[in-house]
């Protein structure tokens, strides 16, 4: 493939890009406006948050309050708020954010829970991810992506 060496990150910018440009093309050609680009307090207005909400943490990352989230992941976090019991022997382990989706900080900072997906065999997609600075986030996409979580 010839993106194999591209970063995803680099690889999903440049689809957005050709996307936002096929779309603003095609809307431009029915001669309609386009509406306006959601800002970072429009997305975490349509989150149920206002901007005053959002901890210093989260600041420019996608979030979503805790009511918002799978009624498994509002489980797992009051699993984790109890300390456990945890169904999965890897839940709570340190999670080393090798991706680089979450602010870098020292080995250990992060620790991760799995949340069960319906239908799933194994552990699915689906984490909360702590910090030790009382963060939480998640991710339905195995990491590739994650939010800030309100609670």
């Amino acid at each position: 493939m010839i993106f194999r060496n591209v970063p995803r990150s680099l690889l999903r910018l440049l689809g957005a890009l050709f996307l936002c440009a096929a779309l603003v093309g095609a809307v431009g050609c029915a001669g309609q406006k386009a509406a306006p680009a959601p800002t970072a307090a429009s997305a975490t207005a349509s989150a149920g948050a206002r901007a005053t909400d959002v901890p210093g943490w989260a600041k420019g990352m996608a979030t979503v309050r805790a009511d918002g989230l799978p009624q498994q992941a509002r489980d797992v976090l009051a699993l984790i708020d109890k300390g456990g019991p945890y169904a999965y022997r890897q839940d709570g382990t340190v999670f080393g954010n090798f991706e680089k989706a979450l602010p870098k900080q020292k080995r250990g900072y992060y620790h991760e829970y799995t949340v069960r997906t319906p239908g799933e065999r194994d552990r699915g997609a689906r984490r909360i991810v702590t910090g030790e600075g009382g963060e939480f986030f998640y991710t339905d996409d195995h990491y590739e992506t994650f939010k800030a979580v309100l609670r």
